[in-house]
């Protein structure tokens, strides 16, 4: 297991996009059983409202800096190799090498389908096991031993998970025991934006941090509580942090 770095309770790995992808390619390779979670602060605050988000996270084979201040906080720390692997970069980095049998859990109708249609036409060589576009509905009722099956048929190496945080983490967790492939990747809103159903922030935007701020002008009435009122929440408990006037383990 990469080494973690501690943000408010937070396992967060030590990684950048290189890293990520050798792990990845190692894990398929020893036929190991993990799921990775991409973790931007957004979900470092879901992990402060629940136990047993957080437990999740901490679970995992991988919690990858999604979101540049994770990446800051890193670097301050000294992990200076540290850099953004963002969820819907690590799935396009992961695709284009056309290494290993994908399947697609997610979206919303239509999106996985037209997902699946546009990475292989994008990368000719890249083997897709299938896909599923689930109802929304509870995950007592997506995480059943019938999708367990449906997916495993396609003898998938990676299984993409594309819903919204942390629903999309408690899937990973619960089907994690009842699927074959070696990983499972939740990459949240990367089947948006690699079918073009929603538009992605600009790389420079990206790589400022002001990613939030640009997802918030798009779609205001879904994101408003997501970034104003986790972002100054998680400024404030990382200053506590810092400065050890409160204790947060993992």
């Amino acid at each position: 297991m990469t080494e973690r770095v501690n943000i408010l309770g937070v396992g967060v790995s030590a990684i950048n996009m290189e890293q990520a992808l050798a792990t990845i390619d190692g894990w398929v390779t020893s036929r190991g059983r993990e799921y990775v979670c991409v973790c931007p602060v957004h979900s470092i605050m879901e992990c402060r409202r629940s136990e047993e988000v957080r437990r999740t996270f901490n679970r995992a084979g991988m919690v990858t800096p999604d979101g540049m201040p994770l990446v800051w906080v890193a670097r301050a720390l000294g992990h200076h190799d540290v850099g953004r692997v963002y969820g819907p970069d690590l799935m396009l980095a992961v695709l284009r090498r056309e290494r290993h049998r994908h399947f697609f859990y997610g979206g919303g109708p239509g999106v996985a389908e037209r997902l699946a249609g546009a990475v292989m036409a994008r990368y000719p060589k890249l083997e897709v096991a299938g896909f599923i576009e689930p109802p929304f509905a509870p995950l007592d009722e997506l995480c059943t031993p019938a999708v367990a099956q449906a997916i495993n048929a396609g003898s998938a190496d990676i299984v993409w998970v594309g819903m919204s945080s942390p629903k999309q983490d408690l899937w990973m967790t619960r089907m994690r025991p009842l699927l074959d492939a070696p990983v499972l990747i939740a990459v949240g809103a990367a089947f948006d934006f690699h079918t073009g159903r929603v538009r992605q922030a600009p790389a420079w935007i990206q790589r400022s941090g002001l990613e939030w701020l640009f997802r918030l002008g798009t779609e205001p009435r879904r994101l408003w509580r997501r970034y104003l009122v986790d972002n100054p929440w998680f400024v404030w408990e990382l200053f506590l942090q810092s400065t050890r006037l409160k204790r947060f383990d993992l």
